[in-house]
């Protein structure tokens, strides 16, 4: 994925938190909700459905 790509991602839930990298997972991960999105082929997946929940 495009780091440059980093700052302008947000959690598509309501309340929109940055994202971070976990690249040894190859997800971006949001610290508010708990998500993990999967980033597929370098291109991130930002779809509530597609998001795992990293506590589960």
């Amino acid at each position: 994925m495009d780091p440059a790509l980093l700052p302008i991602l947000a959690c598509p839930d309501t309340h929109h938190s940055p994202l971070t990298v976990d690249a040894a997972a190859g997800e971006l991960l949001c610290t508010t909700c708990d998500r993990a999105f999967p980033v597929r082929d370098g291109i991130p997946v930002l779809l509530l459905d597609e998001a795992r929940h990293r506590s589960a």
